[in-house]
Parts: structure tokens; C-alpha cells; sequence
């Protein structure tokens, strides 16, 4: 699955070549990627794709071998496209990703973090139902 991509024209300054001053370039801008499906975030990607989101996000800790793990990631799966622009939905595997995990004190899983504009705002663990996990999420919102 591909993300949605937002383009706007551009009417502030802009400076492509050194020869267009002041937006007369009407070259589009693109503003953002939407993702209507969970992204896969690393450590060494972690900052990028979490901390420096500016709006709503939804870490999964998971693992491969977790049962309840894959009970909860249809749920998320589904939240990512109906909160498609408005939420991300990222997936963090810890047995690959030790440091994250560490920095975050993930001791079960699957754990969920959620993070408003970078900053961490609180973890849920456990194979929650759709309506608990949804609760959380519009109180980022």
C-alpha cells in the first residue's frame, strides 16, 4: 500500500534554481505523506518517524512470537485508515529494536505509546479491545 500524498501550490517564497523570487514559480509544494496503514519505525528511525511527527501518534511495541500482539494489529491496522491524516500508526518490533524498547521501559507486550507533537503522553499494555484503544487515541487528538 502507498501513502497519501498532499501537494499544494506554492505562493510564499521560493528559491528552486536562484531564479524565481516570491512564489512566482508556481512549483507544488509537497506538504506531508498520510499513511492509511502502520509505518515500520527503528531505532535509528524512531526520531524521525515519532518524535519529530507534528500531531498524533500511536506506537505498537510488538514482537513475531506474541499471540496477543497479532490480536491487536487488525485493530490498529483498521484505525490507520480510518484515522488516515489525522494519526500515526507506527509498528516497533522490540526483539529487533532493543534500544527504543529500553528508553521506553517496555517490559510486555504488546504496548502501545502514544505520543502528541513528539512528546510522550502515555503507554497502554495489553491486548486491548477497539473501543478502549480508540478512547486513548481521540484523547491525543
Amino acid at each position: 500500500m502507498a501513502g497519501l500524498f498532499f501537494s499544494v501550490p506554492v505562493f510564499t517564497s521560493c528559491n528552486h534554481r536562484g531564479d524565481s523570487v516570491g512564489g512566482k514559480c508556481r512549483r507544488l509544494l509537497t506538504v506531508g505523506v498520510v499513511h492509511d496503514y502502520p509505518v515500520t519505525v527503528k531505532d535509528s528511525t524512531f526520531s524521525m518517524e515519532v518524535l519529530s511527527y507534528p500531531g498524533a501518534v500511536i506506537v505498537d511495541c510488538w514482537a513475531p512470537w506474541c499471540g496477543p500482539c497479532h490480536m491487536v494489529s487488525p485493530i490498529l491496522d483498521q484505525l490507520a485508515s480510518e484515522y488516515a491524516g489525522r494519526v500515526k500508526i507506527a509498528k516497533l518490533n522490540v526483539d529487533e529494536n532493543p534500544l527504543t524498547a529500553s528508553q521506553y521501559s517496555i517490559r510486555g507486550i504488546p504496548t502501545m505509546l502514544f505520543f502528541s507533537d513528539g512528546k510522550f503522553v502515555k503507554s497502554l499494555v495489553g491486548a486491548l479491545p477497539r473501543g478502549e484503544i480508540e478512547s486513548h487515541l481521540r484523547s491525543i487528538l
